[in-house]
């Protein structure tokens, strides 16, 4: 088994119809190969970049379901309704492509900050018309070709507020590039974990939103038929609008969810390390609760203001979720857990609501954690009195799990640098 030098898991077979992570695997990524892997089951260690091993370790809207994934680059193209924009048209929208236009780069490549026009599309000058981000790929390798062709698929037929509106795309000789509406707060990673006068601590009514944004995305992900799991849901692929409000984008990895009889997908190993559920690491088993574990981990990074995997932090500190469960059952320790920068922005009450809910949502029993639909309904109960009023629904609170937290609840309420590993923008 190869060892990329990063934190990314991914597993890559040149015959592999499924899709992949978007180009080289460069960050905080870790990567295994088994050319001989017919797809149906994992290796049996994985091993991160320290050495450390894992043994075999809603507001729904209407759109069109998605069909199983087309096989052919052509069925895919067809059937997106996308705009299919030429070489030369994103090079005048972005300026060709100069240094300065650039607004974020990954091991995919960069993105570049462009202008067409709203009605036409056509490429416009700087600074009228409507504000593009273009996803320009490498030009070498067929993984992120397929991860070309996934995004396609599923952002091209997949309409909510809380995904990224993907616009069109160019492929034309070796040049494969994606078009997206402009997120111009850039990725929830960069305002949790980046330091500096840009990036001021998002407040915990900021962050709550956000995190209902981000859930109602994945909640309408896994209500389509067939479902859809998204399986690389992290910080840094959720993009904020003007005013923070939530869209989950790159695609790359997503796949459709099981059909009949069958309650999981069996795929190779990928996502990223720290987010990935420990089931799925284990036996390639995809189901929507692998989701609702990442989910919970983005949950605890949001409530925290600690990475997922951060090796700057001390010796036994470095995966937040192993660190922090120990102090998520007390409602005393919480607030080792719990980001100073938000002291007095909360009531203890709802403090411990968004704790059980990641300690739920992280339960090592799939069939014990919430559904994306449950986890909306209880974040729906967390944002402020006004929000409160414009997303109640009917349906209850989620019920008592065996993975809840035991701390007593209080029911009182009160209360653009580069990004290092963000698909799109900073």
């Amino acid at each position: 088994m190869g060892i990329c030098l990063s934190n990314q898991i991914k597993a890559e077979n040149p015959s592999d119809t499924g899709t992949g992570l978007m180009g080289i695997c460069l960050s905080n990524q870790i990567k295994a190969e088994n050319p001989s892997d017919t797809g149906t089951g994992v290796s049996s260690k994985i091993v991160s970049r320290d050495g450390t091993e894992m043994s075999n370790s809603s507001g729904k809207v209407s759109s069109a379901s998605i069909p199983q994934t087309p096989k052919s680059e052509g069925e895919i193209l067809q059937s997106s309704n996308l705009k299919s924009f030429t070489f030369s048209e994103l090079k005048t929208a972005t300026r060709n492509f100069r240094p300065d236009s650039v607004v974020g780069e990954g091991g995919f490549g960069s993105v570049f900050k462009g202008w067409v026009d709203e009605q036409s599309l056509a490429a416009s000058k700087p600074g009228t018309g409507m504000v593009i981000a273009v996803k320009k790929l490498n030009q070498e390798g067929w993984q992120g070709h397929k991860e070309w062709l996934a995004e396609i698929n599923y952002l091209g037929q997949l309409h909510h507020p809380n995904l990224v509106k993907l616009i069109g795309y160019c492929l034309e000789d070796d040049h494969r590039l994606l078009v997206y509406e402009f997120m111009p707060k850039g990725s929830m990673e960069n305002h949790l974990f980046r330091r500096g006068s840009y990036f001021q601590p998002l407040s915990w009514s900021l962050r709550m939103k956000v995190a209902l944004g981000a859930a109602r995305g994945l909640a309408f992900l896994h209500s389509n038929e067939p479902k859809v799991i998204y399986r690389d849901f992290k910080t840094s692929n959720i993009l904020l609008d003007s005013n923070y409000n939530a869209k989950l984008s790159d695609f790359g990895l997503a796949r459709d969810g099981p059909t009949g009889d069958k309650s999981y997908v069996s795929t190779r190993v990928m996502g990223t390390y720290g987010y990935a559920a420990p089931e799925y690491l284990s036996t390639g088993h995809l189901t929507a609760k692998s989701d609702v574990y990442s989910f919970g981990v983005v949950l605890l990074e949001i409530l925290s203001g600690k990475k997922a995997i951060d090796k700057n932090r001390p010796t036994g500190e470095h995966n937040l979720v192993e660190w922090a469960k120990p102090y998520l059952t007390n409602k005393r320790r919480i607030f080792r857990v719990l980001d100073g920068r938000l002291e007095g922005q909360y009531s203890l009450g709802r403090a411990m609501k968004a704790v059980n809910l990641a300690v739920q949502c992280l339960c090592m029993e799939p069939k014990l954690r919430p559904t994306m639909d449950e986890v909306v309904t209880t974040l729906e109960q967390l944002q402020d009195q006004k929000d409160q009023q414009l997303n109640r629904q009917s349906h209850s609170n989620v019920g008592p799990r065996s993975c809840r937290s035991s701390a007593e609840e209080d029911p009182g309420a009160t209360g653009y640098p580069r990004p290092s590993s963000s698909p799109l923008y900073a």
